[in-house]
């Protein structure tokens, strides 16, 4: 039974708050915010057009089915988030209704999705960066844009970009939170303004005929594209990594949640509409920046380039916010035990976990500019789909063990709304690839065999258990 031992919600929330912890600076204007930062991104400027070749224009039926599993799970978040406001997200969460094992176990895997996410956007982030150098006459040398094997034909060493944008972005971060999230705010602000210039001027160059047929490939595609382009909502739950740090988690952290993704699914939704109007479904083969050359298709070179630019500040935040959430899930793991304690040390000065946040900045900066990656939405999607089911397990869980305790913000239609969550999550994971399948499984033995080899014996529970 020491495998699902708890923790003690009272004394986790009173140790949080003591003095000498993170720093309690967000609001949440600052919440909703960093939510947009980590979900419009990668999803908005590129899976777009490869959600399109799979649903067709009913891609805005994937996207708002894609919601909805995120919106009810979204609420079991927002109910957790707001009762037990502590760093560690689902990681936290589960080790004080579940058991140190699945915590551990979810904790594991949000590691490697956050990890590969973040990696991921940088390679990204590097071809628009690249890009943009080149409009303006700017070419690095060959050696240095990309991953060695990335490119066939051409001899590459690393990808420079992509490794230095992790590093600025770690530095960013080991500074403080409130500095990262002004400048989060500032990026945040720009991209969306870019994003609504588009409705703005892409609504009238819409073509109705490219709208039909509406789904050419039936529910099946409609579910298909559904389960890829729930990569684009992932960033919301990042946000209760920051629990620790806002001023009035009770009451802001429902509101960043349910406001970012509420926010981000109608934006979604009209500018997939309208691109999908733009240009026939079938044009977006092998294109990686559906938006803009939706604008192109249609003649507006100069927001297209606008486009460009917006795609940039857009995976800089999802970067930022990404690798945020990361190590503060390191932090909470480190400081219960589970890994080792310098991760969970506090700079005196800037408050935030320094060593933690550079050791995320390195590892992935590196896995970024010397492994060649391709699309990892499927597998950060199936970690993410696995959080999401066990969040909504454990609201019911809690209700049961603990109806006494306090809850600012109260999920709905308890156990009604989770099981629905349970039940979209489960089908959206039924449609990712069997390989998809596998590597998830052998990332998950690799964390038993963590576990069972060093963290559940310097567990702080084991300790309080064995004396």
């Amino acid at each position: 039974m020491s495998l699902f031992r708890t923790k003690n919600l009272d004394n986790m929330v009173a140790h949080a708050s003591k003095p000498g912890g993170l720093k309690k600076v967000l609001g949440p204007f600052d919440l909703i915010l960093m939510g947009i930062g980590a979900i419009v991104g990668t999803g908005i400027f590129v899976l777009t057009g490869t959600g399109a070749l799979t649903a067709g224009p009913a891609l805005t039926v994937s996207f708002i089915v894609a919601a909805i599993a995120c919106g009810f799970a979204a609420m079991c978040y927002a109910e957790f988030a707001s009762t037990v406001p502590i760093a560690g997200s689902i990681y936290t969460y589960s080790y004080a209704v579940l058991g140190e094992l699945v915590a551990w176990m979810i904790g594991w895997d949000l590691l490697l999705e956050y990890g590969l996410a973040t990696s991921t956007v940088a390679v990204g982030w590097s071809g628009y960066f690249q890009s943009l150098l080149h409009t303006v006459g700017l070419d690095l040398p060959a050696a240095l844009t990309a991953a060695p094997g990335a490119r066939p034909g051409v001899d590459t060493v690393m990808n420079l970009p992509a490794l230095v944008i992790m590093l600025l972005l770690t530095w960013m971060l080991s500074l403080g939170v409130r500095e990262s999230a002004r400048v989060n705010n500032v990026m945040v602000v720009i991209k969306i303004s870019v994003v609504i210039l588009f409705i703005l001027f892409g609504f009238s160059h819409i073509n109705t005929d490219n709208w039909a047929p509406y789904a050419p490939f039936g529910a099946s595609g409609i579910m298909s594209a559904a389960a890829l382009v729930f990569f684009a909502f992932i960033g919301f739950d990042a946000v209760t990594s920051a629990a620790e740090e806002v001023k009035n988690p009770k009451r802001d952290l429902p509101i960043g949640i349910i406001g970012s993704l509420a926010v981000c699914t109608i934006l979604y939704v009209i500018v997939s509409a309208i691109m999908t109007g733009i240009v026939p479904f079938a044009k977006f083969e092998g294109v990686d920046h559906p938006v803009s050359l939706a604008l192109q298709y249609a003649g507006v070179n100069w927001l297209s380039k606008l486009v460009d630019l917006g795609a940039i500040l857009g995976m800089t935040t999802v970067m930022l916010v990404m690798a945020y959430g990361q190590t503060r899930i390191l932090f909470a793991m480190s400081r219960d035990g589970l890994l080792p304690a310098k991760l969970s040390t506090v700079h005196p000065k800037y408050g935030t976990p320094y060593f933690a946040t550079w050791m995320v900045g390195i590892v992935f900066g590196v896995i970024a500019a010397f492994v060649p990656l391709n699309v990892l939405a499927e597998l950060v999607n199936i970690g993410t789909l696995a959080a999401f089911c066990l969040v909504s397990v454990a609201v019911v869980v809690l209700r049961k063990k603990r109806p006494d305790l306090k809850r600012a913000f109260r999920c709905p239609g308890v156990p009604i709304v989770p099981a629905i969550a349970v039940i979209f999550c489960l089908a959206l994971m039924s449609f990712l690839s069997a390989i998809t399948w596998i590597a998830f499984v052998i990332w998950l033995v690799i964390g038993l065999l963590v576990y069972f080899g060093y963290a559940r014996s310097r567990s702080l529970l084991h300790g309080a258990t064995q004396s």
